[in-house]
């Protein structure tokens, strides 16, 4: 780093730390920051899921999709229907693989369910898992 030379009064030298290259290298680490981080894009909705012993974690980095007591389909706080399932996934799949996790009330149709995982599959999802508490 680059040091200044003051003089003061006295005639006694005196050094001072230039600060500005500091301050340039901890905005450029906080820019990298903010753009590496990973954003979990939650489904928007509330769900009472059933609970599960072998319940396991998965990754972060994953499609969403919520089904609702009353059988909504909710991605990304918006009602996509049965009907949207498949063109989102096709849509996030192009850019990375990611495995979907739906998330389904206790108290929603197994029906509504199944319908969810088969639209998932049909569009390419490799890896379709149930949320649970654990």
């Amino acid at each position: 780093m680059s040091r200044k030379r003051l003089f003061d009064r006295g005639g006694k030298r005196g050094e001072e730390i230039n600060m500005s290259p500091l301050i340039d290298m901890v905005f450029i680490l906080l820019i990298f920051f903010i753009v590496t981080t990973v954003f979990v894009e939650e489904t928007g909705v509330d769900v009472n899921k059933p609970q599960a012993a072998s319940a396991t974690d998965l990754e972060k980095n994953s499609i969403l999709i919520a089904i609702t007591e009353n059988g909504n389909i909710v991605y990304g706080g918006k009602e996509i229907g049965i009907s949207g399932v498949r063109p989102i996934i096709r849509r996030l799949y192009q850019k990375e693989k990611m495995p979907v996790i739906i998330q389904a009330d206790r108290k929603s149709i197994t029906d509504t369910v199944v319908r969810v995982i088969d639209e998932a599959k049909l569009a390419g999802a490799v890896s379709v898992s149930l949320a649970t508490e654990s």
